[in-house]
């Protein structure tokens, strides 16, 4: 078969659904925003532990890896949500309901991590109403309960 036999490809799903909702950019923004905010602080976490003075060296070293490690989930959730994959949603979702408890206790903390967890929480709510809205669900492609068969 030669090259002018083969059948152009066809247009992904998400290019025939038209252009990506604002929605969904601004949603992967904020799970970007806390992937990044997630490796900064392990980062920073991890140098201090080896070059500083911790009480424990390999609480702050676990600690920092800890946290780079976990900053995977917001960031795949990111970059799926750009390409609209549906998958995406589900890990997204759980990076905000995990903020959202870290971001209280921040707030109650006595310290400067009052104003960090006010920005974590709002941003965690944001995300999270950006993520269940009906023009992101169907932006991704997600199909209520009940309509499979469809």
């Amino acid at each position: 078969m030669s090259s002018e036999q083969i059948p152009a490809p066809t247009s992904t799903a998400a290019e025939e659904a038209g252009p990506r909702p604002g929605r969904v950019t601004a949603a992967a923004a904020l799970a970007a925003l806390e992937g990044l905010a997630l490796v900064v602080g392990g980062a920073w976490i991890l140098v201090e532990g080896l070059t500083g003075h911790p009480d424990d060296r390999t609480s702050a070293v676990t600690g920092g890896v800890t946290l780079i490690v976990l900053a995977l989930l917001p960031l795949l959730a990111a970059r799926g949500l750009i390409g609209r994959k549906g998958w995406s949603r589900g890990p997204a979702v759980i990076t905000q309901i995990m903020a959202l408890p870290v971001a209280y206790n921040m707030v109650r903390a006595d310290s400067l991590a009052v104003p960090s967890g006010i920005v974590l929480g709002v941003v965690a709510v944001a995300a999270l109403v950006l993520l269940v809205n009906p023009t992101t669900t169907q932006a991704l492609g997600i199909r209520g309960p009940g309509s499979a068969e469809k």
